[in-house]
């Protein structure tokens, strides 16, 4: 069993932040800086999916849970990392079979760097003020990876993180968007 203390927890944030800063970190919105995943770059198929037409990856617009044209019906799913997976795994949203969860350098380009809390486009993904889960587990120290796996936190500022993957009842806070497409 893992035991980290807060001040543990933060040295591995602190670790995700300097592997993923370059390209992940979001800054507040200047004038005359541009989105860097402005509408025009997604086509809305309108049927809660847009394609991010620089990826060819089709996105689930909504967190998990929810669901209308601006995800306002429902609640968000919180969910360990076993049961994210368990649940890409088995949707069959807008009729397709392979969805997914994003692996973390996937969930990391949605970040939009021109905005803070959230920091996502929020006419394409109406939803998304938190933690979302990715599917990729960490692989290096200095923890041992079978406990974690790579979180996306939009809310401030799309930062990357380690989170564990059997995050207790009680602590259930992580989100979860869908993905399918390109590897």
């Amino acid at each position: 069993m893992l035991q980290t203390t807060a001040s543990g927890w933060a040295v591995l944030g602190l670790v995700g932040q300097m592997l993923w800063a370059g390209s992940v970190l979001a800054v507040p919105c200047q004038s005359n800086f541009p989105a860097t995943n402005p509408d025009s770059v997604y086509i809305d198929h309108g049927d809660g999916t847009v394609t991010d037409t620089r990826t060819g990856l089709m996105w689930k617009q909504c967190n998990e849970g929810l669901s209308g044209a601006t995800c306002e019906i429902g609640s968000s799913l919180l969910l360990n990392w076993d049961e994210a997976l368990a649940l890409a795994e088995a949707s069959t949203f807008a009729g397709y079979s392979d969805w997914r969860l994003p692996n973390v350098k996937e969930l990391s380009s949605l970040v939009e760097e021109c905005r803070r809390e959230p920091a996502i486009n929020t006419n394409l993904f109406p939803t998304i003020h938190s933690t979302l889960w990715s599917g990729s587990p960490v692989a290096a120290p200095p923890v041992s990876p079978e406990n974690l796996a790579w979180g996306v936190n939009f809310n401030p500022d799309g930062v990357v993180f380690p989170e564990p993957r059997a995050v207790p009842l009680e602590l259930r806070y992580i989100s979860v968007i869908l993905v399918r497409g390109a590897r």
